[in-house]
């Protein structure tokens, strides 16, 4: 059953603010998001520069941001390898730097003890100069414009906004999640955000408005069914598919291997078939903006659902 006031909230997703906020991680002032680079005449890498921006903008609504240090490296290049897989693993004696998770949290009213987690990773490609526009600036924009709404709501069980890091090595959100298993938070629901309306051109020249729920383990089917009843529920026109995977994978994988069962990733195509994946021709001027705005909302509506009601 609809609910009134979910529909008011997801109606009040800003999709210019989106695209602003897109441009700024995507195009200028940040050309990027990585720690192997700095802007001539910048004091911090790019993907530092970037934690500033998202912290700012969540902190001006309110949040008050923790930041959790990580030890990764940049990873490699390859260019034996097709263009969407060149990455390659760190050598023992690269450099090493200190990447950030952050997090924005609200409190539940009636479940505080249950935390539902919104997970985008901010990070661009560490081994090319990608602006990581599709992947995976969109969804960073996605789960601020998210944040800044429910900020001023109540919900009934805690959400946890966290931007994390994939695109260098190791993947931060393993260390979220494993502190999340050690500290006994008890995690019911995980929504990653990633690549929004990432699909090849013919899909795109053919006006298609789409997205792909992702999951892993029969928890995850549960929510991953949940979500695509909220496309229909609220009238969503979005093409919703849901695939299982024979294993977890992405930032929602890392909390299903540290035994937060109930994961989804939400993205655009799968496989994916953008085919600037991975590339320097990843720019915000190629993104549908239109899909990724109900992308978001349909992220928003099932999160919410899973707060009035539970999993």
């Amino acid at each position: 059953m609809e609910n009134d006031a979910i529909s008011a909230l997801i109606a009040r997703i800003d999709g210019r603010r989106m695209s602003d906020n897109l441009f700024h991680l995507a195009k200028h002032p940040l050309p990027f998001r990585k720690l192997n680079y700095t802007v001539p005449g910048h004091e911090k890498n790019t993907l530092y520069e970037a934690d500033d921006f998202i912290t700012a903008q969540l902190e001006s609504c309110g949040y008050e941001v923790e930041a959790e240090p990580v030890e990764v490296q940049a990873y490699r290049r390859d260019i034996s390898k097709p263009l969407s897989s060149q990455y390659a693993r760190p050598e023992p004696d690269d450099t090493r730097y200190t990447a950030y998770n952050l997090y924005a949290k609200k409190t539940g009213t009636s479940h505080p003890d249950e935390t539902i987690v919104v997970v985008s990773h901010k990070d661009s490609q560490s081994w090319v100069d990608s602006p990581g526009a599709y992947d995976n600036a969109v969804g960073t924009a996605g789960n601020m414009e998210m944040a800044r709404l429910l900020v001023e709501c109540e919900t009934n069980r805690s959400i946890w906004f966290l931007y994390c890091n994939e695109e260098h090595s190791p993947w931060t959100s393993v260390t979220a999640a494993n502190g999340a298993k050690e500290r006994g938070e008890n995690i019911i629901a995980v929504f990653n955000i990633d690549s929004l309306g990432g699909k090849s051109d013919e899909m795109a020249a053919a006006g298609r408005l789409t997205n792909v729920t992702l999951y892993t383990t029969p928890e995850g089917k549960t929510l991953a069914e949940l979500q695509s009843e909220v496309i229909t529920t609220y009238d969503i026109p979005l093409e919703q598919k849901t695939v299982e995977r024979p294993a977890p994978g992405d930032d929602d994988g890392s909390f299903v291997k540290a035994g937060f069962p109930a994961a989804i990733m939400n993205v655009g195509s799968y496989p994916y078939a953008h085919r600037h994946y991975h590339a320097e021709t990843d720019v915000p001027e190629g993104v549908d903006m239109q899909n990724v705005m109900l992308a978001t909302q349909a992220s928003l509506a099932a999160m919410l659902t899973v707060d009035r009601e539970g999993l």
